[in-house]
């Protein structure tokens, strides 16, 4: 298969650049991956597309605020997306990188932090130290730190940092670790959780850290030569035994995005269930490849040629798919990390 083949036309105006509020009123596409038939509804409806004795896995992890701005001595703006910090030392994408040099040091949150940069390593990537006005990176971070915001959603710099920070975050993050949000989860509001419950669905968690690989372009024009990046993941024996207990009694599992899907599925077995674990995981579903226990998927509506469009394929079928998005654009659905959800069934 050729990347082009999941390419579809995408018009600007659809794309999210701000959330829905409240969270649950974001649209609601669910589909019927056999029929193709197609509901169109709000996200608080979900619970009733759901049956008592289903299972719900969300992916618990928590984003870091690990995006900071600043300018250079000549006044130029400079932005920063930590991807892995040890202590002080870190490394991450820096831009405008043709602007800056090793040896160079920014003042990054009207100098709260100052960015060291040490060796470029190439497209856009760089190792970097980090000094805190107060001596604590860490710390500094968790004040001055803002949302990491997909590239595609633009902000000024003078942003309110609170209402990304609080919005690019699932109700339910409980592990610090990714680097972006795991957006299907971002719709969900305690009430939704309660609705759940009282129709007896049941409710589980995985934990992916979401990775640099989710803003990384497919390096092949051929689906099948792409390698997926390595993402932590930690499955819990608790969850396996919930998932267990929902094919003995007949019920669904449904998985809260691609990050929860991926995750199940690392730690697949034959049977539909599931092996508890820890590890780290490259695996990538494209249409051909089985899904062993996934059931149902709620996801956000993706980027053309991207490997979460893939994945969605892979459940729903290509052509089916792209039927949906262009049907979806044509409704006004919004798309990407602040857009509206799909429920595939």
């Amino acid at each position: 298969m050729h990347v082009t083949e999941f390419d579809f036309e995408l018009p600007t105006s659809s794309i999210a650049t701000t959330p829905m509020e409240p969270r649950d009123r974001s649209r609601l596409c669910v589909v019927d991956r056999h029929s193709g038939t197609q509901t169109h509804a709000v996200f608080a409806d979900l619970p009733g597309f759901l049956r008592a004795g289903d299972l719900l896995v969300r992916n618990d992890t928590r984003v870091r605020p690990w995006r900071l701005c600043g300018r250079r001595a000549t006044g130029g703006r400079v932005e920063c997306l930590i991807l892995e910090l040890r202590g002080d030392q870190g490394e991450g994408f820096v831009k405008p990188s043709k602007k800056l040099a090793p040896g160079d040091e920014v003042a990054m949150e009207e100098g709260a932090i100052t960015l060291c940069l040490r060796e470029s390593l190439g497209g856009g990537r760089w190792r970097f130290s980090l000094r805190a006005d107060g001596g604590d990176v860490n710390a500094a971070l968790e004040v001055h730190g803002r949302a990491p915001l997909p590239p595609y959603i633009e902000r000024t710099g003078n942003e309110d940092k609170a209402v990304d920070r609080e919005r690019y975050q699932t109700v339910f993050a409980r592990v610090p670790g990714a680097v972006a949000a795991p957006t299907a989860g971002l719709h969900f509001t305690e009430a939704v959780f309660a609705n759940l419950r009282e129709r007896g669905v049941e409710i589980a968690s995985v934990t992916l850290h979401v990775g640099e690989g989710t803003f990384a372009p497919l390096r092949s024009d051929v689906v099948e030569e792409h390698r997926m990046h390595a993402e932590d993941y930690e499955l819990p024996e608790a969850t396996a035994q919930a998932i267990a207990a929902t094919r003995a009694r007949g019920g669904r599992i449904v998985a809260v995005g691609t990050t929860s899907c991926r995750t199940l599925e690392t730690c697949a077995n034959d049977d539909g269930t599931v092996t508890a674990g820890r590890g780290s995981s490259a695996l990538y579903l494209y249409p051909g490849r089985p899904f062993r226990v996934v059931d149902a998927l709620l996801t956000n509506f993706h980027l053309p040629k991207s490997t979460l469009l893939m994945l969605v394929a892979a459940f729903v079928g290509r052509e089916r798919i792209l039927a949906v998005y262009r049907d979806a654009i044509a409704r006004g659905y919004r798309f990407y990390s602040y857009g509206d959800a799909m429920l595939l069934v």
